[in-house]
Formats: C-alpha cells, sequence, structure tokens
C-alpha cells in the first residue's frame, strides 16, 4: 500500500502526505547537512591554517560565537513560535524557513572572504570578523532548523510517515550532498584561500535551487494550521515550557544522548583535514575515495535500515547504529594508509545510514510527548532548546582540538610536517574521544528511553483525542 492509496491514517483522522511533498521536504536536509558540516570541518582549519589566526583566537572566536547562538537560539524559537496575523495566510513556519535560509547562505559565503590584513601584526579585524560573521550565519542557522525541523514533527504524524520521509531525507538529497561533497576535494588547496572562497561559492548556489525546490514541501495546509492554533488559547510562559520539557523523560534523555552524538560526529569531520594532511601526508583531494565509498554505502542502506526498524522498532534500531558508529571510531588510533580509510568508510557508511534515518522519528517522538504535556505544538522552542544543547558541540571541538593542539604540539604551517607527539593528537581527537562520547551516548538511550512500541501508541491516540 502506497502513500497515495492511503490519503489518511489507519483512525481516518491525519491526512498522510504524499511523497512528492516528501521528496520536495527533503532538500531542506541539504541546507542544514551541509551548512553545518562545512562550517564544522573546514573553518576552524581555514583560520587556524590558511588565514594564518593564533589557535588560541580562533578557538575563542568559535567559542564566543557558540555561546552567542546558545543564548539567543531558544529565546528566537520561542518568540516566533506562535500565532501572528500573517500566519493562516502564509504558515505558520514558511516564512521563518524561507526567511533565515536566504541570509544564512549569504554570511556562510561571507565567512571565507575575510579582511586581507597581516593577522601577524594585527590579528583583531580577523578575529572580530569571524566571530562577527559566524555569530550572524549562527543564529540565522538556528532559526532555519528550528522551523524546518519543527516543520517535520508536524507535517508527517505517522510512525510510517515518519520512516518514510527520513528514508527520503537521504536518498535525493544524499545524492546532490555527494556531488557537494566533492566539490572541496577538487578546489581546495592547501595555502590558497581563494580556493575556500570559490568552493562556498559555488556550494550557495546550489543550495539556493534546493531552497527553490523546498518551498512546495514545507507549505502547511489547513489541516497543519489548524493542529498549531489548538492551545494557543492559552498561554504558556517560556520558562513554564522549559520545565515541562524538561519533566519529560524521554525529551531529556534523546536530548543529551543527541548532544553526545554531535560532539562526536563534529570532533570527527573537524579532524578530517587533519588526518588526512598529517597522518597520512596526503592531499585533501584523495579523502574522496573514502567519500565516495561512504555516501554510496549512506544511500543504499538507507531501505535495509528503514525496512529493519520496521520489523525490530525505530528506537532498536537506532541503539544499534549508535554502538556501530562509537566502535567505528576507534581505527582512526591506529590506520596509517589511505586504503585502510576506503575499507572503514564502507562500513562508517552502513552506521551512519542507520543513525540518520532513525533519528528523525526519535527527536519527533520526543517532541510530541513535551507536546502531549504542553496541549499545544511547540516544536520550533524545542528545536531551539536543542540547538542550545547541540551548539556546545563546536564549543567542545574549539576546546578539544585547541587545547590537544596546543598540548601536544601541533604545528599550524600549512606545509609543515608533524613530529609524532603532534600526531598522537590528532589521533585522539579524530578517534579516541569520539569513541568514548558515542558509547555513553547509546549507554543512556538502552537504560532509560522508554518511548517504545506500547508507550508511543498510547502518546498518539493521547494526541488524537486532543486535536494536536
Amino acid at each position: 500500500m502506497t502513500i497515495e492509496d492511503s490519503i489518511y491514517d489507519t483512525e481516518g483522522l491525519w491526512k498522510i502526505a504524499s511523497s512528492k511533498k516528501m521528496m520536495s521536504y527533503s532538500f531542506g536536509f541539504i541546507l542544514s547537512l551541509y551548512l553545518m558540516t562545512a562550517f564544522n570541518s573546514l573553518i576552524f582549519y581555514f583560520y587556524e591554517v590558511e588565514v594564518g589566526l593564533k589557535v588560541e583566537l580562533v578557538s575563542l572566536a568559535i567559542i564566543c560565537y557558540s555561546i552567542i547562538t546558545i543564548i539567543i537560539s531558544p529565546f528566537l524559537g520561542y518568540l516566533t513560535d506562535r500565532n501572528f496575523k500573517f500566519s493562516k495566510k502564509w504558515g505558520f513556519r514558511t516564512p521563518w524557513i524561507i526567511g533565515s535560509a536566504i541570509p544564512a547562505l549569504f554570511f556562510y559565503l561571507f565567512l571565507y572572504m575575510p579582511p586581507d590584513t597581516n593577522v601577524q601584526s594585527n590579528p583583531y579585524p580577523v578575529f572580530w570578523f569571524l566571530l562577527i560573521m559566524s555569530s550572524l550565519f549562527g543564529i540565522c542557522i538556528s532559526l532555519f532548523m528550528a522551523h524546518f525541523e519543527g516543520s517535520f514533527t508536524s507535517q508527517f504524524r505517522e510512525d510510517y510517515e515518519r520512516r518514510r520521509a527520513s528514508a527520503f531525507a537521504f536518498i535525493f538529497p544524499g545524492i546532490i550532498l555527494f556531488f557537494m561533497a566533492l566539490l572541496p576535494l577538487f578546489l581546495i588547496k592547501y595555502g590558497d584561500k581563494s580556493s575556500f572562497a570559490l568552493t562556498a561559492l559555488i556550494s550557495v548556489i546550489i543550495m539556493g535551487f534546493c531552497l527553490l525546490i523546498l518551498i512546495p514541501g514545507i507549505r502547511e495546509s489547513e489541516e497543519v494550521k489548524m493542529r498549531f492554533i489548538q492551545g494557543f488559547e492559552k498561554k504558556l510562559s517560556f520558562s513554564k515550557m522549559v520545565k515541562i520539557s524538561f519533566k519529560q523523560k524521554n525529551y531529556k534523555v534523546n536530548l543529551i544522548s543527541s548532544t553526545l552524538m554531535v560532539i562526536s560526529g563534529t570532533l570527527s569531520v573537524a579532524s578530517g583535514i587533519y588526518f588526512y594532511k598529517d597522518v597520512l601526508r596526503l592531499p585533501l583531494f584523495f579523502s574522496i575515495y573514502s567519500t565516495i565509498i561512504y555516501i554510496i554505502f549512506v544511500l543504499l542502506f538507507v531501505p535495509f535500515w528503514s525496512s529493519y526498524s520496521r520489523k525490530h522498532g525505530i528506537v532498536k534500531t537506532y541503539i544499534i547504529g549508535i554502538f556501530l558508529t562509537s566502535i567505528l571510531y576507534l581505527p582512526y588510533l591506529w590506520m596509517t594508509t589511505l586504503e585502510e580509510t576506503i575499507i572503514l568508510a564502507f562500513f562508517r557508511g552502513i552506521a551512519g545510514s542507520c543513525v540518520m534515518v532513525m533519528s528523525m522519528p526519535i527527536v519527533s517522538d520526543s517532541y510530541d510527548e513535551v507536546t502531549l504535556a504542553c496541549e499545544r505544538h511547540q516544536e520550533a522552542s524545542l528545536r531551539s532548546i536543542r540547538t542550545l544543547f547541540l551548539r556546545t558541540s563546536v564549543i567542545f571541538q574549539a576546546l578539544i582540538i585547541g587545547s590537544i593542539h596546543i598540548y601536544w604540539g601541533y604545528n599550524a604551517k600549512p606545509n609543515a610536517i608533524q613530529t609524532p607527539s603532534a600526531i598522537v593528537g590528532i589521533r585522539i581527537h579524530a578517534g579516541l574521544i569520539p569513541a568514548i562520547l558515542c558509547f555513553f551516548a547509546g549507554v543512556m538511550m538502552v537504560f532509560w528511553y522508554d518511548l517504545k512500541k506500547d508507550n508511543r501508541i498510547t502518546m498518539q491516540r493521547k494526541l488524537r483525542e486532543k486535536g494536536l
């Protein structure tokens, strides 16, 4: 039975989204995944090595940017997560998604166009530029993700829909992200700042077209608008909403475990360019082989994990993916050849596919738990609180990489050959620390997350009864 054959869910209360809408919606993941991955993987290296800004100042700027977005994002999400005069006509989330995506693209591009000054004699113009541009980018992308990912929960209500929409999110966008991931490998050259700017420009143009394709997918039906309005006759302060949210066990567990996962992923991604340049002593171009293998197996295993979750449950499948990911970080502690990275990419693609496909349904269920407790939809506010936690990954990235590079004696010159101790430091922040964090994320999900089949069915029934 296809989605088109079954317009309504089994109880006839919620209209099920079409495949065409899911496909259109999935293009929003290209913006969120690419922008945050590219920012986390390239910015620290770009400013430390290519621009030549001292690692202490790069770390300070990234930490300050993270603190600014952490403070602003929850309030911004709460202030925009309400019924405005234009909401009934244009939607409750659509205007915010489009209105934040456009400036986010521009600010991302500007990040690779720092002032052309001598950072050795006067580093502060570049430092302030990095801090201001990254903060503006962080605020815009946080608002985009708050309403885009919040929209996932309200647009796709059924377990079947969420699994299918999540699978769509990594099939068609995955193909585009595959080619976008190849851009830096062909264009970026060590010691050439303009190659980074060119890569960013081409990426922004591609994402601009993706934003146009996204619009039909985020358009809200009258049914979705009415569900959002439900409960807004009651006043709910930000502090009360936060208190209610953190009383929900599964929401807290998923929030903390997700934060640990994102910290481990951010560290691994940011470590990639150091690993190829300094450990393998290869141009970044050679990472194309492992990148291709990784993305291919992420895409190939989307149907497998989606099918596996139907038989064994989303939560169990997600936990398997977390522990597999944890184990597969460890080879970075001993790998010395390109061939080993290619073999590892095969297994990491399988595990990564599992975590990616299952994460959105898990997050949506935890949001539903809070919606039931608040008796109104607050997904953008919840995503903003989530941003507060997830953004700490960038702080930890800056602190961990910065402190390890200082302690182990990393040489930030583009063509420097690193000492054995510096290479040990790179292996630690590329493999050991991500593996440990990921392991604890899995342990939390195993012992404390209980929003599984029976509990979830009960929650969904109560949401229907309340018109949510």
